[in-house]
């Protein structure tokens, strides 16, 4: 029985007490502690490989700013790798892959892997976190979206606009579908196995389904979104799991996301939380929404902003306080521990005490 369930419980619109909040990249390089531990692996993906490196850097936030909730600390790009592609992270560039889907006949070839063969390093950190959480707060899982992986997978590295991925997807709209369709089927035995390993909850990160147009979007990211949330295993160790789908850039199309199955929406900080409430309605929870750059200004600005995104949302259950993407490298930490200081000490007067 989890101590600590706020995370859960106002993913799924039930009753809280206050808001709970966990953060995008909330373990990562602004960290003092991530930057100590980073330095005893010889890469980013020996980190990764590392289920005990990666229980230790899934746990420091925890420990330093008594989060809600912890996530898995993962890279999404390791389904791909699982697949043969060939990761490699370069220095100052980002992810690199060795072998990128160009070739119809790579395309055709394509299949989803086993995760307990290809990714079990994965569910043995999901495994080793969720003992040293002892219940104290949920673990969420997660993977990237099929679009989003398809954009990496298809470019062979990340930039702004992904040409060569839209490009294939306008000229070769059956190739991109094949990705596609076994990108979900992996994705979905993926967050499957992660929430069989001890997941309380999963999230899809679709980051790039803003780089598409409405019509694009729907027809090669929202469509395989809903296949993967179809496939997913909703109840596990005798609760709900809930599932989280986040699509940077993609406030203009809340009322289509929210029809896909997902128990919650990732909001970025271009919509007004309040406005994206009054979209949704009662159909999902939404998870944010604060500017990640606000973790920059002064920590009595901070204060503000985190008490502004509260004000947004309004009264009632359905609202877990989250960035509107990552935190950023150059964060200061102290300012992060303003932040959830405020939501903390601040929230409640919006919550009616659960009965």
């Amino acid at each position: 029985m989890l101590k600590n369930d706020r995370v859960l419980r106002a993913l799924l619109r039930e009753p809280v007490d206050r808001t709970p909040i966990w953060l995008m990249r909330q373990a990562g390089r602004y960290l003092p502690e991530y930057r100590q531990t980073r330095a005893r692996a010889e890469s980013f993906l020996d980190l990764c490989r590392s289920p005990d490196l990666c229980t230790e850097v899934a746990l420091q936030p925890i420990v330093r700013y008594g989060f809600d909730a912890a996530i898995l600390f993962s890279d999404i790009l390791t389904l791909p790798d699982a697949m043969g592609l060939g990761l490699r992270f370069v220095e100052g560039e980002g992810p690199r892959f060795e072998q990128p889907l160009r070739e119809e006949w790579a395309i055709r070839n394509l299949s989803p892997p086993d995760p307990e063969l290809e990714l079990g390093y994965v569910l043995e950190a999901v495994r080793m976190i969720k003992r040293a959480l002892a219940d104290e707060v949920p673990l969420i899982g997660f993977a990237g979206s099929p679009w989003t992986l398809a954009c990496y997978m298809v470019e062979g590295a990340g930039n702004s606009d992904f040409t060569v991925a839209k490009q294939m997807a306008f000229s070769r709209p059956d190739l991109m579908h094949r990705i596609l369709q076994v990108n979900a089927t992996a994705v979905a035995d993926y967050l499957n196995a992660q929430i069989a390993a001890g997941a309380d909850a999963v999230m899809l990160f679709d980051t790039w389904g803003g780089v598409l147009s409405e019509a694009s979007f729907i027809e090669f990211s929202l469509k395989y979104l809903e296949l993967v949330c179809a496939r997913l295993t909703r109840t596990a160790r005798g609760r709900r799991v809930p599932v989280i789908v986040f699509v940077k850039g993609g406030g203009v199309w809340l009322k289509q996301i929210a029809e896909c199955g997902a128990d919650a929406i990732g909001v970025d900080w271009t919509i007004d939380l309040g406005r994206a409430r009054a979209q949704v309605g009662d159909r999902v929870a939404l998870q944010g929404n604060l500017d990640p750059v606000a973790l920059l200004a002064p920590p009595e600005r901070v204060a503000q902003e985190a008490v502004r995104v509260l004000e947004s949302y309004g009264e009632g259950p359905g609202h877990v306080f989250n960035l509107g993407h990552g935190v950023l490298p150059e964060t200061p930490p102290e300012h992060v521990a303003v932040l959830v200081e405020t939501v903390q000490h601040q929230s409640g007067r919006f919550h009616r005490s659960p009965e």
